[in-house]
């Protein structure tokens, strides 16, 4: 079964991060990269973004 991909609007109601923090913390290496789908667009794997949801659920308790 393929990896399902997950656009930013996507990203951003799962991780409730907005467009901006997103890219900031990817260039901090605090947020998954995403995958390159074309010239001009991208996509997050969505088992990267539930893992790092996963991990910061385990810092937060």
């Amino acid at each position: 079964m393929a990896e399902k991909i997950l656009r930013r609007p996507d990203v951003e109601a799962r991780t409730g991060l907005a467009r901006s923090t997103i890219y900031d913390w990817m260039k901090r290496g605090a947020f998954p990269q995403p995958v390159a789908l074309g010239a001009r667009l991208v996509g997050w794997r969505e088992s990267e973004i539930d893992a790092w949801l996963a991990a910061r659920e385990t810092k937060a308790a």
